[in-house]
Parts: C-alpha cells; structure tokens; sequence
C-alpha cells in the first residue's frame, strides 16, 4: 500500500483504531468509594472479559477501520456488491451505536476503557463518514516531496519516468552530462548499471494534436475505465509521475506503472512534467 495515497482522513481512522483497541483493556466500570472508606482492590472486567461488548463494539470498530484503509488504498475491492470502504463504513457506525446504547444503559459508573471507547468510536464514525466529503480530511496525510522545477508543455518527460518528481536522471550510455535524451528513447544502462526505470510508452489512439505529457496529482484520485464504468480500476497516488497519452473531454486517459489505463476526470491543479 501507497502511504502517500492515505488521507487525513484515514490518519483520523487509524489513531481511532488504536485508541479503540487501547481501551479495550481497561476497565469498563468503575467503583466511587466514599472518603475513609476501605474498597480493597476490586477485581473489574475490561472488554475481553465481555465477548459480547467485545466483538459488537472494539473489535467492530477494528475491522471497519482496516476495511476502510485497505478500500480506499485499493479502490475497487468488492463483497457482495459493496466496497470494501462502505463495509467500513458499516461497522464503524455499528460501533458507535453499541456504545452509545451500553454507556447509557450501564449499572454503575463508566470506567476508563468505556469512556476512551466511546470518544474512540465517535471519531472512528466521524472520520469514516466524514472523509470523502470535508476537503480538510480529503488532503493527502504525508505530503509529496518538493518537485523539480517545472518543464515547459510537451518537454520531455521527468527524469526515470514513472516515480516521484525530481527523481536522477539516468544518461544513456555514452551521452554527455546534460544531453538531453529524446522523448521515448531506450535509455541504456552503463557499464555496472542496471536500467532503473521503463522508457516512456508511445501513446497510441490520441488524437493528431495531443502531445503525450507527464504529471503528478496534487491529492489521491480515482482512475476510471476507458468503457465509462462508474468503479475506478485505479488510484493515482501524490508525488507520482503518470503519462497522460490522450485528451478525452474534460479528462485526460492515463497510464499507471503497470500498464493499466484509465480516464482521469478531475485533471484540476495537477503538475505537468
């Protein structure tokens, strides 16, 4: 999984996930002992004592925030129909709802375990519903690493190809220091060298006045099919550089590192190589 394709968003769901699972093993009640009087060391439960409570609302909240990251980091995953991301969805709430319901109904004092969870589960459903909708949470959690200065329309394309901006450019073999290498040319590997990333791929089916470009996206963004299915097939990751190779509408058709190419609708503030 791409890091830099997590949103803040998804940090708020993981570090509700770790404060959910914390709490988990702390007491869930908790005794009031009236001054001078003796309580002794009372033996409370925690929620691995309560299988129930446990599975309904910890370790509910657990899985709904895994099933969340990996939906999002892998956009496409399906059961029964549903993304990965909305069974996520689904938990989180549920386990917000089962503590809702047990803190109010308890027979006695909440302890620090149902407290912390109920805070924990609160920000595990705000963040699962909330993300994809408040621009804040939709920002990338680690940002890209400072690009290289930008190239002119239709220059060649940054260095290594695909990777992350201002990446080594690697010379053909024999090529002076600081020849630039024609666009779509097989750079060749020195002697004790390896070729460190693929050639550029000639597009094919542009149009006549279309100039294949690079560019990196400013946040994570979804990459659909070329057939208009509305389920994206990829995610295009910050601080990657992709190969634009057709102009369709208001998108642009996009080429990821392993082949695969799909329709980039929202094209606004990306960086041209």
């Amino acid at each position: 999984m791409n890091i830099r394709s997590l949103t803040r968003g998804d940090g708020v769901v993981i570090g509700a996930a770790v404060v959910l699972f914390i709490a988990s093993f702390l007491n869930l009640y908790s005794i009031d002992c009236p001054s001078g009087t003796d309580c002794g060391n009372p033996d409370l439960p925690n929620a691995w004592e309560m299988l129930g409570l446990l599975m309904s609302m910890f370790l509910s909240g657990v899985i709904g925030a895994a099933l969340i990251v990996v939906g999002r980091s892998m956009p496409g995953r399906k059961v029964a129909g549903l993304d990965l991301g909305q069974f996520g969805v689904a938990f989180s709430v549920f386990a917000l709802w089962t503590a809702f319901w047990t803190i109010i109904d308890m027979e006695g004092d909440a302890g620090a375990g149902m407290i912390l969870g109920l805070l924990a589960t609160i920000a595990l459903a705000v963040g699962a519903v909330a993300s994809p909708l408040v621009s804040a949470l939709k920002a990338p959690l680690v940002g890209a690493p400072s690009p290289a200065a930008p190239q002119p329309y239709g220059a060649q394309p940054p260095a290594g190809g695909y990777g992350y901006p201002g990446a080594q450019q690697q010379q053909p073999y024999g090529a002076q220091p600081g020849q630039p290498q024609p666009y779509g040319g097989q750079p060749q590997p020195g002697p004790g060298q390896q070729q460190s990333a693929p050639a550029a791929p000639q597009a094919t089916g542009g149009t006549g006045d279309f100039t294949p470009f690079w560019f990196a996206v400013p946040v994570a963004r979804p990459l659909y099919g070329e057939d208009g299915s509305p389920t994206p097939i990829a995610e295009l990751a910050p601080g990657t550089w992709y190969l634009a190779v057709e102009q369709r509408g208001p998108g642009l058709v996009a080429q990821t590192q392993d082949g695969r190419r799909g329709v980039l609708q929202d094209t606004t503030g990306i960086q041209r190589g």
